[in-house]
């Protein structure tokens, strides 16, 4: 361990000195983690740790750390993680002073990868490989790029999830089915139909012509002589509703292992085939779905004062099946005050990031680089409070890229005062197109969110999320700050949506503005048109169901296949282009977006 302190500083001028009023001595204890350390090190440079989990341990043990904030230095180089890496209220910074885990040569240098390289492939056919395994895992892989599950029909581009199939209806008592879906015979070959084992699934943006929410299910089988599909799960929505059936690809069948890119997973046999881009040898699978778990054991309880700064993170799991919340109010089995927001809130198997928060406070987490995961990148679940996430660059993300989701509204106000700002979000939504967001609030107010880019999703840039049926008084998605954002080639696979979309907050008069949205500009809002998208058109700023209470000033929208701003009478706009006399003059156009400070290269 180090001792570093700043002592008073002398300021001299020609032949007087001066001495600066006497502060207290800010001491810093340092202690090493390096890929080349041990179990005997002792966390000095010369003896350094070996993991983050070592120091994390030994950090525990130190009784006389209570004068000094604790950085934990980590060295260049890469760190496996196949267990998550756990912090409890146990290794929360004491006295006042923060523990902080940085990357020593520089943002993105010590790296937490959450997968191995698959070894032992054969020659299946062709440029078909196919390897044992000794994991389950639902995505993978080659040369930092996410490959494809094999699927039906194949995807017109790696970015885009169209085209789609869409499901029919023999009979009008089938509309409202959630668990069988028919296909047209044309669509599905007849002789498939040995291929539809348990290793088949599909993914539907269940409701027929709405495009709200995305399922990945699997098959429980098929039915070739009535032509249909039966799920192990229910979907969100029925299949099929009057205006149109649902939008769906089938994968995980080796029939429709076709090109480069794609992979078959045989879960019964735990083997996996795949066709590779660049090289066989460079296929990697996840060994974990969160990397880094916060979590104190209660709100009264919670990790405090612990910072994580320039490391990267990549790679990390999705799951085996996945639907958004549940179906019906009460679904959840618990008593709450306002039971239809158990279709607001994810099941608790989905309760997850490659960092995940629960029971904090006053968490840092600045110039990390989250990449590739199977899901969302920073998760806040429940009870936290200042979380401040920047200088960040999360990309190609399963799911959100920051989801903060609150408690039961009308339960107690658990979670808001986060700040994200100088953060850079590329590719959301890639496993899971339905209701991805590049940041997601839900049942939290006053954060603030400043100079973001978010670029590349299937639905959202940013939304900002409660329930309409949630009075007033118990509506915490207050006091939220939006300003210098850029939002950028979103709803690419949506429709009845907007780049900055609000649900449900301040839907009772008389709306008190307490929400603000200040210097934005979106670009086009239009989606793929190889996805026959059957949902109403894409906006630029959609307030849906109430969305109310809002200070709307100096934002620019591109091109929308609806309209740019779509909202009840009930906000205050000032200098928007939607409206006659918008003054671009008046648009910080040179502040909008990430600051020069942002550590890493922008996303080509």
């Amino acid at each position: 361990m180090i001792l570093r302190s700043i002592g008073a500083v002398v300021l001299l001028l020609g032949g007087l000195t001066a001495q600066a009023p006497a502060t207290a001595a800010a001491k810093t204890c340092d202690f090493y983690v390096s890929p080349s350390g041990g179990e005997r090190g002792d966390g000095s440079e010369k003896r350094p740790w070996k993991s983050i989990e070592q120091a994390r341990d030994r950090l525990r043990t130190k009784k006389n750390l209570t004068n000094c904030d604790v950085v934990v230095n980590v060295k260049a180089g890469d760190y496996v993680v196949d267990k998550t890496i756990e912090f409890t209220e146990a290794d929360s910074g004491r006295d006042g002073h923060k523990i902080t885990y940085r990357s020593a040569d520089g943002p993105g240098k010590a790296r937490l990868l959450g997968a191995r390289p698959l070894t032992g492939w054969q020659k299946y056919q062709d440029n078909i490989y196919k390897t044992k395994v000794d994991r389950t895992f639902y995505t993978l892989f080659e040369d930092g790029a996410r490959a494809t599950t094999a699927r039906h029909p194949n995807r017109t581009a790696d970015d885009l999830w169209s085209p789609y199939l869409f499901s029919v209806t023999p009979e009008a008592e089938y509309q409202a089915q959630h668990t069988w879906l028919f296909f047209d015979p044309k669509d599905i070959p007849q002789e498939w139909d040995p291929d539809f084992d348990k290793n088949s699934q599909i993914v539907v943006w269940s409701g027929g012509s709405w495009s709200w929410f995305s399922d990945t299910i699997p098959l429980g089988g098929a039915d070739f002589r009535k032509n249909f599909f039966t799920f192990n799960y229910s979907s969100r929505f029925a299949l099929v509703n009057s205006r149109s059936g649902s939008r769906y690809f089938l994968q995980n069948t080796l029939r429709f292992l076709d090109q480069p890119g794609e992979y078959y997973f045989d879960f019964a046999n735990s083997e996996v085939y795949y066709w590779p881009k660049t090289s066989i040898d460079k296929v990697m699978a996840p060994t974990v779905k969160t990397l880094v778990s916060l979590k104190g054991s209660s709100p009264d309880r919670r990790v405090a004062n612990l910072a994580f700064d320039g490391l990267a993170l990549q790679y990390s799991d999705f799951v085996d099946w996945y639907r958004y919340g549940w179906n019906d109010a009460g679904d959840s089995g618990v008593v709450h005050k306002y039971p239809v927001y158990d279709r607001q809130i994810e099941l608790p198997r989905n309760r997850f990031g490659m960092i995940t928060l629960e029971n904090t406070r006053d968490i840092d987490l600045s110039r990390l680089s989250i990449s590739d995961s199977g899901y969302t990148g920073v998760f806040m679940l429940f009870a936290n409070e200042r979380v401040k996430v920047s200088d960040s660059l999360l990309a190609n993300l399963g799911g959100d890229g920051i989801k903060v989701e609150g408690g039961y509204p009308g339960e107690g106000d658990i979670s808001g005062h986060h700040t994200i700002t100088n953060t850079y979000i590329d590719h959301v939504g890639e496993l899971v197109p339905g209701d991805a967001s590049g940041i997601e609030l839900m049942s939290t107010g006053h954060n603030t969110v400043s100079n973001v880019v978010v670029k590349h999703s299937a639905r959202y840039g940013i939304s900002l999320e409660v329930r309409p049926e949630i009075a007033n008084a118990d509506n915490y998605a207050r006091g939220n700050r939006f300003s210098y954002i850029r939002l950028e080639e979103t709803g690419l696979d949506s429709g009845d949506m907007g780049a900055f979309y609000t649900y449900g907050v301040h839907n009772v008069e008389p709306h008190p503005i307490d929400n603000y949205v200040d210097q934005m500009v979106i670009g086009d809002v239009v989606n793929d048109p190889a996805g026959q998208m059957p949902d109403s058109g894409t906006r630029g700023v959609h307030m849906d169901a109430g969305g109310c209470g809002f200070a709307i000033s100096n934002v620019q929208v591109g091109k929308v296949s609806d309209q740019k701003y779509q909202a009840y009478q009930c906000n205050e706009v000032s200098n928007a282009d939607w409206e006659d006399g918008f003054d671009s003059s008046k648009m910080e156009y040179d502040k909008i977006g990430v600051t020069g400070a942002f550590p890493y290269p922008i996303p080509a």
